[in-house]
């Protein structure tokens, strides 16, 4: 059994429960999930299985889109609606549509963001949670991260109240903290916040209509029909130039050669090698031999078999 299942993670569920559920669900061990999600988050988390597990950094490392409730007028500990809170503020609060906007605008492009100390960032080797659990505060590293997106969903001209909510959806790099990024919203309309709600409606290539719950899943194996869903490698690699083996280079390729650089990784740091449109390897530019490429990934007589 080799490819990717969109899997729809529901809330209450960490990323790993899935894996162990699916291992006994598909009876097989070579499952591997493509980014944590938090348990009171749901949404799209393809499930590699088999072969598919050597690709499965390209999907944690591919943009996510999510959808989030905002919640302005409280901070908490966790930076969501789960945590202690740290500071709040219940005086009336009116926001035009126009300023929500222009600081979603302001939070569009490079960021800087420190991660929550409930994250499992990892300082000195341990976990901040593991942290935070013990009453212990460490200097946490700030990281960039790219927020390609911020859309308002609500369609109100103003939004009011001791608490104002609002929905947005977020398209983002990997490493985005969308918690932080609610404290930031906040931080820009002068309030203390959290994210009260999220979602994840998308991971690369993979879409929250494209994929089945847990329940789903066991159904679709009772009735034989899993290997229909299941998408192959070549589907989590779509945004990267494919080129077909031929005479001259099966051999070479087969054998995960270096290579002299094939002209399009001058515009891709990517490129898939396939025979009869199956992957059967991923080249990149060579870390230090000048106009030549090396194999990053292998895929040996690759079957979509269940």
């Amino acid at each position: 059994m080799n490819g990717i299942l969109p899997l729809w993670k529901e809330r209450g569920m960490t990323s790993h429960d899935c894996v162990f559920k699916l291992r006994k669900i598909l009876k097989t061990k070579k499952v591997g999930h493509t980014g944590t999600l938090d348990p009171n988050v749901e949404g799209v988390l393809p499930i590699c299985i088999g072969q598919a597990t050597r690709i499965a950094e390209y999907i944690t490392d591919a943009g996510k889109t999510y959808e989030a409730i905002i919640s302005i007028g409280r901070s908490t500990t966790t930076e969501d609606a789960e945590g202690e809170t740290v500071e709040e503020n219940t005086t009336h609060k009116s926001f035009s549509r126009a300023t929500i906007l222009a600081a979603l605008t302001q939070l569009t492009g490079t960021i800087t963001q420190t991660p929550p100390m409930y994250s499992a960032v990892k300082v000195n080797g341990k976990k901040l949670y593991e942290y935070a659990r013990a009453g212990q505060t460490v200097e946490r590293p700030t990281r960039q991260v790219t927020i390609y997106d911020l859309a308002l969903l609500d369609e109100a001209d103003i939004f009011q109240g001791e608490q104002v909510q609002f929905a947005i959806r977020i398209a983002c790099s990997k490493g985005t903290y969308i918690r932080t990024l609610a404290v930031q919203i906040g931080e820009m309309l002068g309030y203390p916040a959290h994210m009260q709600a999220l979602v994840r409606t998308a991971s690369g290539t993979f879409i929250k209509e494209n994929c089945f719950t847990l329940a789903q899943v066991q159904e679709l194996m009772d009735n034989e029909q899993i290997g229909e869903k299941i998408l192959p490698v070549e589907h989590a690699l779509k945004s990267y130039p494919f080129i077909e083996i031929d005479e001259a280079n099966d051999k070479q390729i087969s054998n995960g050669q270096v290579l002299e650089m094939h002209t399009l990784l001058k515009q891709h740091d990517k490129i898939v090698y396939a025979k009869n449109g199956r992957a059967r390897a991923i080249y990149v530019a060579h870390p230090t031999k000048e106009n030549r490429m090396k194999p990053e990934k292998m895929f040996p007589e690759l079957e979509q078999e269940v």
